[in-house]
């Protein structure tokens, strides 16, 4: 969106990244106006205080102003800054800081034995889209386990988070199940105090999987299952076509055994799947029916990132446009007459990422979600660390309100601060079995020596597998 040879690199959300999961898009014409007006005024800011550009777009300041961006291009106040943050740390602090519990419950690493892969899949799309930053970087380090630990425990204010990964087969998986497992252990024994769960990833549709799972949940004490219905593109097997979560073949004898196993969390990947057929939510909600003691977690909540400038955007709920994106998920639950506050979880991974640069989108987005599955139902994740530190989305988050006229228009809640208290972790924390209080306190008193550590021994020995 705009060069980084001699100007620095622009706030994280102004920059058109991406996962392994879709392409970023391009911008639309408010996007160019609030790029441009970022460009004009973030030279200025730093002179006036003093400070390299290559310093202030990625401080609190450098945020405060792309969110004002962000209200000028879009023409109302959806981020609620106040001028002088742009200018003052303190007023900065004061506008996007919080005492929230944050719990991020997806984020990513990536094993050195994989990276050869990820290398040759991802870095030339990032070079075809970010041509001056990426210039010289030869390999995928920034998504180490020293990378990781960097963004999500020493930059950001994540109190806990939880270790995913894509399905696939084993050379290609960013995080086979050992290493999962390997990697809360590590933190664990050196005192990570439990500021780590994970997930054990499981291909139903693959032979032996189903019944491999008690043996996985034995060696490895996974907090939840995460499941891709849209099957795994590393396989390349368009034959077998993906499944659902209420297919008789594949989806129901998945969760009857995860529902005998007694680790009764799903998080299934909807969404984000460049609208593959089985990569819609319309049967999350027959499954959370059929399955009411199951929790179902919905990673990315159904929306799907535009992959041209005709696709529709993320609007309100209507009949015509029930098929699209979130609404998938909203048809999904209301067919079902799966109530708010039931056993259906909505999730912002790289959701959050897309549609904070197009405000009245993540309004929208919010409202709907918050509609479907209630306050207490939608949970905070940022699917890093492919965009690098969390904590510009974290406090966008923060600032964020839904504005007036869009609540009373389409029945919309208020984003009060009790209810982006529950987002951003009192929600994970319900539904993970969590003792927030035991947590806030943990994080109060850690040094964080176990990062250090960790880093020590990922340096020394790679990536750790129990």
């Amino acid at each position: 969106m705009m060069s980084t040879d001699d100007t620095g690199v622009p706030p994280v959300f102004f920059q058109p990244r991406h996962t392994d999961e879709y392409v970023a898009p391009a911008p639309t014409s408010s996007e160019r106006h609030a790029a441009a007006i970022l460009r004009d005024a973030g030279p200025r800011a730093a002179a006036r205080t003093a400070t390299a550009l290559t310093r202030y777009w990625p401080s609190r300041r450098g945020t405060a102003q792309g969110l004002r961006a962000l209200n000028a291009a879009w023409g109302s106040e959806f981020f609620r800054v106040p001028p002088e943050a742009e200018l003052d740390a303190d007023a900065a602090d004061a506008a996007l800081g919080g005492d929230e519990l944050v719990i991020d419950v997806q984020t990513h690493f990536v094993a050195d034995r994989a990276l050869d892969h990820w290398n040759r899949m991802l870095l030339p799309m990032y070079r075809a889209l970010m041509p001056d930053w990426w210039d010289g970087l030869d390999d995928l380090t920034g998504y180490s386990m020293a990378e990781y630990l960097r963004c999500v425990f020493l930059e950001s204010e994540t109190a806990l988070a939880v270790l995913t990964s894509a399905a696939g087969p084993p050379d290609r998986r960013m995080l086979l199940n050992p290493e999962l497992a390997g990697a809360r252990a590590l933190l664990d024994r050196l005192g990570a105090n439990g500021r780590l769960l994970h997930h054990a990833v499981v291909e139903p549709d693959q032979p032996g999987e189903i019944e491999a799972m008690a043996a996985v949940r034995d060696a490895y004490r996974p907090a939840a299952w995460k499941v891709y219905t849209l099957g795994s593109p590393a396989r390349r097997e368009p034959e077998r076509g993906g499944w659902w979560l209420d297919d008789e073949r594949t989806g129901i004898p998945f969760l009857e055994q995860a529902r005998a196993l007694g680790v009764k969390r799903v998080c299934a990947h909807k969404g984000m799947s460049a609208l593959v057929d089985t990569g819609s939510p319309r049967d999350v909600g027959p499954a959370s029916r059929a399955f009411p003691d199951i929790d179902f977690l919905v990673y990315h909540s159904g929306y799907e990132s535009p992959t041209s400038p005709d696709d529709p955007p993320e609007g309100p709920y209507t009949d015509a446009t029930a098929h699209v994106g979130v609404n998938r998920f909203v048809t999904s639950l209301r067919d079902a007459a799966v109530p708010p506050g039931a056993n259906v979880y909505a999730e912002l991974g790289t959701t959050w990422f897309c549609v904070l640069k197009k405000p009245v989108e993540a309004a929208h987005v919010l409202g709907k979600l918050l509609d479907a599955v209630g306050e207490d139902n939608v949970l905070w994740g940022t699917d890093g660390i492919w965009y690098g530190p969390a904590q510009p989305t974290i406090d966008a988050f923060r600032a964020f309100q839904i504005p007036a006229q869009l609540r009373d228009r389409y029945g919309y809640p208020e984003l009060t601060p009790a209810i982006k208290a529950k987002i951003l972790g009192g929600n994970a924390a319900r539904v993970y079995g969590i003792d927030a209080d035991a947590l806030r306190a943990r994080v109060a008193h850690d040094e964080l020596a176990w990062v250090r550590d960790a880093i020590a021994d990922y340096k020394r020995s790679g990536v750790p597998t129990v």
